[in-house]
């Protein structure tokens, strides 16, 4: 009622002055632009855990200011300090009262909740209201353009500790908070940045400001029936230990437990230090932070001074205190360069609205601060060097650099076992050396030295138990009308089968009780829907859900599931025959396609095979019918390796190796497939799997209830009109066997555990084709469950000593059928599993022509030059034709005759040429003796 009266007037106030307007005209206070005193106001409580070393700091920061005459030239602040005493009705008079006496600029108030209200009249009036303690992220510069955080944003905390919560794997918290403006929109900070990470706050324990010890007694007794141990307390220092005590009294503070406190905490220890023992052992283990302030040479000087500023009444340094007087430090830059920028203090007086004149409150006296506008201005741009490291505003007006130690209680102390920044998350490096580098959001990155948790352990708590609030766990069990093996529900009470062991088996092996009730859902005529089971989760009718519930892409967006019991998967049933062996049953292992290449093929080889030997070889000449039966002979002969004939030529080597090879892999495939066509039980189906279902329009029965039904239709398009729901396996047995002629279907699509079980006793059915989808069967649980992870651990432990196994044996095993060991129908061996093969035996035949036609072209050019000069082009080809027909002994003999003859001839012509020409020098050398000199002889 207090806060809701103070609220009333403020607002009234503000509204007022806001509504009546102020003149442009008035009267005003006008002061020269370098007065001698500046006025500025300071509203906290003094004898708080955080006011009681803040008026100290604020103190010793005017006094450092004042005396430093380079500070504000000469201009000096004069400080009204004003004790709210924890009340926010005092804290607003005391603002008012500052308005009558042309006060620049407010340092306070120290509670979030009367800097709510305060903001009003702050933005009425244009006074800057500097707070180093109002850390609700909720006072926000839009709604309040005057107020200025000058602490670190509760928003970046409650990150911090979300943060936290997620590092060690912990899925939900309870939150345990004053019931005020700054516990609930921390609180609500809390539950968005726990969100984020996929966490949430499970509880939310209300305690009214400056509870009684019953009152807190009664909460925490309704928290410890909670299911979470991971508690998260934001109250006040002022009596925040008092609920310690109260858990401790209460078994709260042992194993198993985990405490995490904001800053109240560190702040208490740091200006109480040290606690009393009691005091102590109410929060050992307790994790805290504390918001952090880099070390420098300013803060050390800072730190050695406070034991003599507080030499009078001891009290220990915190970083609130830090923060107050940087706070005095900001406001003081800012007033030097609003005087440098030609600010003038001035205020103006409302004199004219009657609503304000008169009266015992004197509102007449309140002034708007004329400056007040680019003071605020100067307050946000400052940039400077304080105790607590740079102080600088970012764009949303929140300090730059957020950064909190992480502290764990131990023993007669505290100890930091790291940090957390808004830059790079949980750290064990101080935050500074990490400023310059980009941020890595990376897991592994992110570490905490070891804790000691409530009831000195280092192990990591679970976070969690089942909530001993006498309420069982009520478990969804589908109430099947076949395959009742997996579930049977005879009764209420009644209820056995496959599914049903597993869970009390896992349930055994956790180490907690669980008490829980199966509760049967259907209506006992059709199988339910597993996906209407799991909805229910979501819905909170049940708190799990067990049975034959296939895990699928859409029920896991609703709920957890645990590790998967027994693996399933989706297959097609039809009606088989027996396939009996004929007396063309040696065809049966490769497709015609495949013959007809084969026998292609060595028809080829053998042709290739003759061209290359035909010249060299005498086994591969004779008449052209003895070629041909060559041919043929040696091509199929090689399927036996029976081949007669010896190959002479490198190129026919290297051909006949290849094609050995490649008959050698088809001659094993078709041995071993044949080898199953006669050996084993043949079955054959007009379905071939699922590929063929789709393509064709016969109906497809599926079991009801089952999701087989809109996997159908949503990832295989088959048309809805196609699909036949079956409620039993003689429903089943009787729609594959009437097929879809006589109003039945052609196969059924079911999940594999249920086949197994159904074709143990019907032979005449078989499972054909591939499975063609993965999955299992799990439990489930509401999302973000703890205990779907704890089941999931108890049923691979089941798995792994064989129970698992056990339990299968003693509700799913059953004599196999007389078909069990027979086959589907063979699959005939396609050209595809061989076209490489073929394509390797052909490239080799083809180069090997490629060279050999190369090389009889050479040699061809070589020994018939002279006939290719005389002849035409028909005869050219006719004697390249039979130039290859030739043996190669032959057109070598040949060759060689002719090159001896040419020899001989040039021979006689040499000497021919020779004797003529002694002749006719024997002539010449008579003739000069018959001549008279100047006669000449005609010839």
């Amino acid at each position: 009622m207090k806060q809701q009266f103070t609220m009333n007037i403020a607002w009234l106030l503000a509204s007022m002055i806001l509504y009546n307007g102020f003149p442009i005209i008035g009267v005003s206070t006008n002061v020269s632009t370098r007065p001698e005193v500046v006025n500025i106001g300071a509203i906290f409580s003094f004898q708080s855990v955080i006011g009681k070393a803040a008026k100290v700091a604020v103190e010793a920061a005017i006094e450092d200011i004042n005396s430093n005459p380079d500070i504000l030239r000469g201009t000096k602040l004069n400080l009204q300090l004003k004790d709210s005493n924890y009340s926010g009705f005092l804290a607003m008079v005391e603002a008012l009262l500052f308005m009558e006496r042309d006060t620049v600029a407010i340092i306070g108030p120290q509670s979030s909740v009367t800097a709510h209200v305060i903001s009003h009249i702050a933005n009425a009036l244009r006074v800057p209201l500097l707070s180093f303690s109002s850390t609700d992220p909720t006072l926000s510069p839009i709604q309040f353009p005057f107020f200025v955080r000058t602490a670190q944003n509760d928003l970046y905390q409650m990150a911090a500790i979300a943060e936290i919560i997620d590092h060690f794997e912990w899925r939900e918290a309870i939150a345990i908070y004053e019931d005020d403006d700054h516990g609930r929109n921390g609180i609500a900070a809390l539950g968005d940045k726990l969100a984020e990470r996929r966490c949430r706050i499970s509880y939310k324990a209300r305690l009214s400001p400056d509870p009684k010890q019953d009152e807190i007694a009664d909460v925490l007794v309704k928290v410890a029936l909670r299911e979470s141990r991971i508690l998260v307390v934001h109250v006040p220092g002022s009596w925040g230990l008092k609920l310690f005590s109260v858990a401790q009294y209460l078994g709260m503070l042992g194993t198993g437990y985990v405490w995490i406190a904001t800053t109240w905490l560190s702040t208490v220890l740091d200006a109480n230090s040290p606690l009393s023992q009691d005091a102590m052992d109410d929060i050992q283990g307790v994790v805290t932070l504390r918001m952090y302030t880099p070390d420098s040479e300013l803060k050390r000087r800072f730190v050695s001074r406070w034991s003599n500023l507080t030499s009078g009444n001891p009290v220990g340094l915190n970083a609130y205190s830090l923060y107050a007087y940087d706070t005095v430090w900001l406001l003081a830059h800012a007033i030097n360069e609003f005087f440098n920028q030609g600010g003038n203090i001035s205020f103006l007086n409302n004199s004219r609205s009657p609503e304000l004149r008169g009266g015992n409150l004197h509102l007449d006296a309140l002034g708007v601060f004329q400056g007040g506008n680019l003071l605020l201005d100067n307050i946000l741009k400052t940039d400077m060097k304080g105790v607590t490291g740079t102080v600088r505003f970012t764009s949303d007006r929140n300090l730059i650099h957020p950064a909190y130690e992480v502290i764990n209680v131990i023993g007669n102390g505290h100890r930091r076992i790291g940090y957390w920044s808004n830059h790079s998350g949980l750290s064990i490096v101080p935050p500074e050396t990490l400023w310059a580098k980009p941020p890595n959001g990376s897991r592994p990155s992110k570490t905490l030295h070891g804790v000691v948790w409530p009831g000195q352990t280092t192990q990591k708590p679970r976070g969690w138990v089942f909530p001993n609030s006498g309420r069982r766990l009520n478990v969804g069990v589908p109430h099947r009308v076949s395959y009742r093996e997996f579930v049977s529900v005879r009764g209420p009470d009644a209820i056995t089968g496959y599914c049903v062991d597993v869970f009390t088996a896992a349930l055994n092996l956790l180490p907690y009780a669980v008490p829980y009730k199966l509760i049967p859902f259907g209506d006992g005529r059709t199988s339910p829907s597993g996906t209407e089971l799991v909805s229910l989760i979501t819905a909170g009718v049940f708190d799990a859900a067990i049975g034959d519930i296939a895990i699928i892409t859409n029920r896991t967006n609703m709920a957890d599931f645990t590790q998967p019991y027994i693996e399933s998967g989706l297959v097609v049933v039809a009606p088989v025959r027996r396939k009996n062996s004929d007396a063309l049953s040696f065809l049966r292992p490769f497709t015609r396609r495949m013959w007809a290449v084969t026998a292609i093929f060595f028809l080829v080889v053998g042709t290739v095979v003759w061209f290359l030997e035909h010249r060299m070889n005498d086994e591969f000449r004779g008449p052209p019918r003895r070629q041909v039966v060559t041919i043929l002979w040696f091509s199929f002969s090689t399927w036996f390796f029976a081949h007669r004939e010896t190959t002479v030529s490198a190129l026919g080597r290297i051909i006949l190796v290849i094609w050995l090879f490649v008959v050698l892999i088809i001659n094993s495939s078709y041995t071993a497939s044949l080898t199953s066509i006669l050996t084993v039980q043949q079955l054959t189906s007009p379905i071939k799997g699922i590929e063929t279902l789709v393509l064709s329009k016969d109906p497809i029965g599926y079991q009801q209830g089952s999701f087989a039904r809109n996997y159908l239709i949503d990832e295989l398009k088959i048309d809805e009109s196609r699909l036949v729901p079956l409620n039993s396996p003689e429903e089943s047995a009787k729609a594959l066997e009437d097929g879809p002629h006589k109003g039945g279907v052609a196969a059924m699509v079911d999940d594999r555990a249920y086949i197994e079980l159904f074709l143990s006793t019907r032979c005449e059915f078989s499972i054909v084709g591939q499975e063609f989808t993965k999955n299992g069967w799990g439990f489930a649980f509401p999302r973000d469950s703890p205990l779907a992870v704890d089941m999931s651990t108890a049923i691979l432990r089941l798995s792994e000593n064989g129970d698992l196994q056990r339990i299968h044996d003693k509700w799913l095993l059953r004599r196999a059928c007389s078909y069990q060991g027979a086959k589907m129908e063979v699959d005939e061996l396609q050209l595809k599993s061989f076209w490489g093969l073929f394509l390797i035996c052909g490239l080799a035949c083809f180069i090997a022509l490629l060279i050999y036609f190369l090389k009889m072209v050479r040699q061809f050019s070589r020994h018939n030059s002279e006939e290719l000069e005389l002849s035409g082009r028909s005869a050219r080809v006719q004697t390249f034709l039979s130039f290859v027909d030739e043996k190669e002994e032959e057109v070598k003999s040949r060759s060689k005759r002719r090159q001896m003859e040419r020899a001989s001839i040039r021979s006689e012509d040499g000497s021919i040429s020779s004797s003529n020409a002694n002749s006719i020098n024997r002539n010449t050398s008579e003739f000069p003796s018959n001549k008279s000199p100047g006669t000449s002889t005609e010839v």
